[in-house]
Order: C-alpha cells, then structure tokens, then sequence
C-alpha cells in the first residue's frame, strides 16, 4: 500500500475516533425512565395485594400461575378466584406437575385438583407502592403427588 494511502486512512480513523468520542462526551444526559406503570389490571385492584410472576409482573387473578420457573414442572391451571381481599385469596384449580420418572424431560405431567390460599402480603421490592402476596399453601383434594404432603405452603419470590 503507498505511505499516502496508509497516512490517509489513519488520519482518517483518528478524526472518526476523536468525532466519537467528542460526540459521546458532549451527547445529552438521557432522561431517567420513569417508573414502570402497573398494568390496567392491577390499577383496578389498587390497595390489593398481587402475585408476582416469574417474568416479574403483576397478577391479579391469574388463571394459571408457574410455581417452579426454572423448569416449568410445576404449575397452577384454571384458578377460579372465590375470594381476593387484602389479607389472603382462595381459588379452587389444578397443580400440573411432572413426575420426572425416569428423569424431568421424560417425565409425565399428572394434574392434581387444589385449593390455593395466599396470605402474607408485604410491600413488593420492584414497586414498594403495591403489596404482594408472599406465601402460597396448596390443599390436594383428590390426589396428590409421590412424596408431597396433603398440604404444602410455599414462599412466594419477591
């Protein structure tokens, strides 16, 4: 390559460079993102308390719900709410669980019909303004899976 085509092309980087770097320097601040809005559903339901997803949003209501978001071998189905008030919520629906015999991924999913009660609220971390539901218990009403208890309570995330 010549040695004015060489010098040209690192003049030619340097003015870039520099063009960038003064650019990014001088750019205007961006303005903070406001505050997530809670959804419509939620806004309805204001002063009670939500479940909190595995995708981090707000429920209220939901008709299923995933208890183990790892993996998704345990979930709430056709949640019928009887009640949803500021200290706890019942429904009636079916825990889906998957056996994992012989393994997860081979598994069998088998449905178990139960009575969800949530109690527990607190203020909820990523939005302070709304409370959440912390502690979910299952009543297994007909069946149950190998090695669960009638009944189980579980903490839910924050």
């Amino acid at each position: 390559m010549p040695r004015r085509t060489v010098r040209t092309a690192v003049t030619f980087c340097a003015a870039v460079s520099l063009a960038a770097i003064t650019g990014t320097a001088s750019s205007p601040t961006p303005a903070p993102s406001p505050t997530p809005t809670p959804t419509p559903t939620v806004q309805r339901q204001a002063g009670r308390p939500v479940m909190v997803d595995c995708f981090w949003h707000a429920q209220v209501r939901p008709t299923d719900f995933i208890l183990a978001c790892g993996d998704g071998n345990s979930r709430l189905t056709s949640l019928r709410w009887s009640q949803w008030h500021r200290d706890s919520a019942v429904a009636e629906g079916f825990n889906v669980v998957n056996d994992c015999k012989p393994y997860c991924a081979a598994g069998k999913f088998h449905s178990y019909p139960v009575i969800v009660r949530l109690n527990a609220p607190q203020p909820w971390k990523k939005h302070p303004e709304l409370s959440q539901y912390t502690q979910l218990s299952l009543v297994y009403t007909k069946g149950k899976p190998d090695g669960f208890g009638q009944w189980v309570d579980l903490p839910l995330w924050n």
